[in-house]
């Protein structure tokens, strides 16, 4: 068995785990090729990992300002309204929160219309915004875990890029934090409008027996299920279709599904019971108060034209200290989805979900998780178009 040298690569996860506003965030990435000649670590975690071996896990307390700078005053503009390129706004003016690229800001030194460099909005009205342009990190403290997957020695070195490694596992995480514990501006310019306006029960009136995401995101959905879940629990499975994800392991669970597809439902060989029901005409759920221990909802969530209501009645079917878990990635269905989900960032639909659960005031204990960067299977009908798998997202809650 190989020990991390100079002369090797490894395949390693990195967890970055921190806290806004009493909400837990750990956010995970994956990388195949780490290479100890050319890449870029803080010599205190380069040192730490020199001789570890597949299995090994390490932990390090990340100061604010060690792995990226602090958060530096001269980086935040504040701009008259001739100074944004609403073009590609649409006519929207920026909201309170979001995040934006950069190439939107005008006549600023460094900053060109292509820049995708995310900024963010922490103040707008109508004569002025402030567009912060720090890291969304920046100025925050984190624990960052290291578990090693396998390590190999290199036959040659070759040329190629080097790479900040915790660098990219802060590539988008501080996205879903509040700003100043203010929420987000999520709610302005019709959020929950859709290309497709017709009857959800039209759309689905077909089964549609198909994977929204790839094996690899499913088994990352699998085991998150399995660490939140019991046995023994009455689950119902929110906007269910025709597999549910649940880990063999958990069983015996009593496990509910509503969905919109007849034949999907009775595909799903976890489910004990069906009811069929469209939330988007009324989001009240048709089962009694306190009914379950747990909810899941997976990769459906991008679809609720009204999530306030659907997420104050999980509260009210869930048993006290009952289980809220909401799993989502990067593949929907183009005109189902709300508008607000496709004009945001993928860590920005964490904080929106963040936003929907917390508006019922009836959950607590809110956690996030993120993974990117897991390399696509290779039997996936993408594989040799996108190299990475999906990534997951998820949100989980409990109610008090």
């Amino acid at each position: 068995m190989f020990t991390i040298d100079p002369a090797c690569v490894a395949s390693m996860t990195f967890a970055a785990r921190w806290q806004s506003g009493g909400i837990g965030h750990t956010d995970c990435r994956h990388a195949c090729q780490v290479n100890f000649y050319r890449d870029i670590f803080d010599p205190e975690i380069y040192q730490a990992l020199m001789g570890r071996q597949a299995a090994d896990k390490l932990g390090f307390n990340v100061a604010a300002g060690q792995a990226l700078p602090l958060s530096d005053p001269g980086k935040i503009w504040h701009l008259g309204p001739d100074r944004i390129d609403r073009d590609p706004l649409e006519g929207r003016p920026l909201r309170y929160g979001r995040f934006y690229p950069q190439g939107l800001l005008k006549g600023l030194a460094g900053i060109y219309r292509g820049n995708t460099v995310p900024f963010r909005c922490t103040a707008a009205n109508d004569t002025a915004i402030a567009a912060d342009c720090n890291h969304p990190m920046a100025g925050r403290p984190f624990s960052l875990e290291i578990e090693v997957h396998s390590v190999e020695k290199k036959e040659r070195e070759r040329g190629g890029p080097s790479t900040d490694w915790v660098e990219a596992c802060l590539e988008g995480p501080g996205m879903q934090a509040r700003v100043n514990g203010n929420p987000t501006d999520f709610w302005a310019d019709d959020p929950f409008g859709r290309d497709d306006e017709a009857a959800d029960t039209a759309f689905y009136a077909g089964p549609r027996m198909v994977n929204h995401i790839d094996d690899r995101a499913i088994a990352v959905i699998r085991s998150l299920y399995g660490e939140l879940l019991k046995p023994q629990m009455a689950v119902l499975d929110l906007m269910s279709s025709w597999t549910s994800h649940l880990p063999e392991t958990l069983a015996p669970l009593s496990v509910t599904g509503l969905g919109l597809n007849t034949a999907e439902l009775k595909a799903n060989a976890r489910l004990n019971r069906t009811v069929i029901h469209d939330l988007n005409a009324d989001p009240c759920l048709p089962f009694a108060d306190e009914s379950f221990d747990a909810i899941v909802c997976t990769a459906s969530v991008e679809y609720l034209i009204h999530p306030f209501a659907v997420f104050a009645e999980a509260a009210r079917v869930l048993k006290p200290s009952g289980l809220l878990v909401i799993t989502f990635s990067n593949r929907w269905f183009p005109t189902k989805a709300i508008r607000i989900w496709q004009q945001l960032h993928p860590f920005e639909r964490v904080g929106l979900v963040l936003e929907m659960v917390m508006h019922s005031g009836r959950f607590t204990g809110l956690q996030t998780y993120s993974i990117q960067g897991l390399p696509r299977p290779e039997q996936d009908k993408y594989a040799f178009e996108q190299y990475f798998s999906d990534p997951v997202f998820a949100v989980w809650a409990i109610r008090n």
